[in-house]
């Protein structure tokens, strides 16, 4: 037909490095499991103590079949092995102990008899024992444990073959790709669930260094230990912890990373004293917020800021000081506070690393040598330096919400100040700035702008400069009782 317009509807392109969903994992499982072992550890509790708390609900009596939380076999079980020979219920003798057992998942990571798996899953265990996928029964030795990143290492002995599986990069894995778990739930053996990685750099507040991946894949009870595979049959993380009101899942399970793992376990296994040597910085740091960065000149809120510096640490011996804000740790970039305590106990102890530090609004790079973090070390708080008061008649200024003054001797008697250095809050009104920042009577303003702070009619002149400098904030580091943090407060509120 003339004038007829033909029209060819063409799929669209997909991304090249788009992956088809997979016609199922028999294959991958089956090559998988051989290596998944189930860990069972044994504890002696005291009758008239109560039972250490439950491990994402692990813990069991034994010979007691374990269900899932509510289920009316629960009770009826309980109720049922309560009762004496006679049928009667009555309570274990006061002081005869008996025992606990815990169950939980761990996978062989070296052929040597290597297996890796959560430390809660043995912590306090008296006796603990694997069973491999075709039910060999083996005795376990802890090679080392790490509780800060929640990892432990077992050693096997046993003359039948042990395949291991390899670590995979967790850094590689995305938002929206296909996992395999395997694990040990319920006591009931090795089992298979799959899913995809939900989200990354997941901070659940169990440790100093979360960092989970998370996964909509079922993970419940007694699968803590167990490994998180690839579709390539690597492991990816750790299954370590879940949210869930009940004690089963709800598709939300965590992972330790393969990455951090893998760095952890091979410290337990090859250190002369089976322990983990972190990196350390000597330094204290608080989050970069949207209003201190812009107090800064910094383009977005990013990096770690500086609150202060550990005396004869490996930052003060770089000379990064107090108001730096870590932007860039060993060529990685520091995305927010919670990035850099990671990155520096990953590093090895004794390396020179560049560090980026924004300082003046621009960037500088400093050389550290990192050094090791002892975890044990209590660092005593410094005697404060002596000198003489600032003079009475120093007029107090009331600006931003709050009143300041310089330190007097009746002022540092009723604070309980320990130093004459900076100015006092003495007085904070309920709807200005200062209060929406949680400043208190009491605060000591140390530094304004990065500055030193001597007198009370200083922080005027720097929050007058800032105005006429158009910024919107101004940056203050205030101490209390000892501690310091920094303040972005705005200008415009005023």
């Amino acid at each position: 037909m003339a004038g007829a317009v033909l029209l060819l509807l063409l799929p669209a392109r997909l991304p090249a490095s788009a992956r088809p969903a997979p016609d199922g994992f028999a294959d991958i499982a089956q090559k998988l499991l051989p290596s998944v072992v189930n860990i069972s550890t044994t504890q002696t509790v005291k009758a008239d103590k109560p039972d250490k708390p439950e491990k994402q609900g692990e813990r069991s009596t034994p010979g007691r079949p374990q269900f899932p939380p509510g289920s009316p076999f629960e009770e009826f079980f309980k109720d049922f092995l309560d009762r004496d020979r006679n049928g009667q219920r009555g309570d274990k003798p006061e002081g005869r102990s008996r025992k606990s057992t815990s169950l939980g998942s761990g996978f062989i990571v070296d052929p040597a008899g290597y297996i890796i798996t959560n430390n809660h899953v043995i912590a306090d265990a008296d006796e603990i024992n694997v069973i491999l996928h075709d039910n060999t029964h083996l005795k376990a030795e802890v090679v080392g444990r790490d509780s800060k990143t929640d990892v432990a290492v077992l050693k096997v002995k046993t003359d039948k073959p042990l395949v291991a599986v390899p670590w995979g990069d967790s850094d590689k894995a995305r938002v929206g790709d296909w996992i395999l778990a395997i694990g040990n739930p319920f006591g009931l053996g090795g089992s298979v669930t799959a899913g995809i990685v939900s989200a990354r750099q997941r901070d659940i507040n169990s440790g100093p260094y979360d960092d989970f991946l998370q996964t909509d894949a079922s993970i419940n009870r007694g699968n803590s230990g167990g490994p998180m595979f690839n579709t390539e049959g690597q492991v990816i993380g750790i299954n370590t912890a879940i949210y869930s009101p009940s004690g089963g899942s709800i598709g939300i399970g965590f992972a330790i990373p393969s990455n951090l793992a893998k760095e952890v376990a091979n410290e337990l296994i090859t250190s002369p004293d089976h322990t983990v040597r972190r990196g350390w910085l000597g330094v204290r740091i608080q989050a970069v917020t949207d209003e201190i960065a812009e107090s800064l000149g910094l383009d977005k809120s990013r990096g770690a800021l500086v609150a202060s510096v550990n005396d004869n640490g490996p930052a003060q011996a770089a000379g990064i000081q107090p108001g730096d804000v870590i932007i860039s740790f060993d060529g990685k970039p520091v995305s927010d506070m919670k990035h850099l305590p990671r990155l520096v106990a990953e590093t090895r102890v004794g390396k020179t690393v560049p560090v980026t530090i924004w300082r003046k609004r621009k960037e500088e790079t400093v050389q550290v040598a990192v050094g090791r973090l002892d975890e044990t070390e209590q660092v005593a708080a410094k005697e404060p330096a002596k000198g003489k008061s600032p003079k009475a008649d120093t007029p107090t200024v009331t600006t931003l919400g709050f009143t300041l003054s310089n330190i007097t001797p009746e002022l540092k008697d009723k604070f309980s100040l320990k130093d004459d250095k900076g100015v006092v809050v003495v007085s904070v009104s309920n709807d200005g700035p200062a209060a929406e920042k949680g400043l208190k009577p009491g605060d000591v303003i140390m530094e304004a702008s990065q500055e030193e702070i001597k007198s009370a009619g200083q922080v005027t002149g720097k929050i007058d400069e800032a105005k006429r400098a158009g910024r919107k904030s101004i940056l203050l580091l205030v101490e209390r009782q000892g501690d310091l943090r920094f303040i972005a407060l705005r200008l415009d509120q005023s």
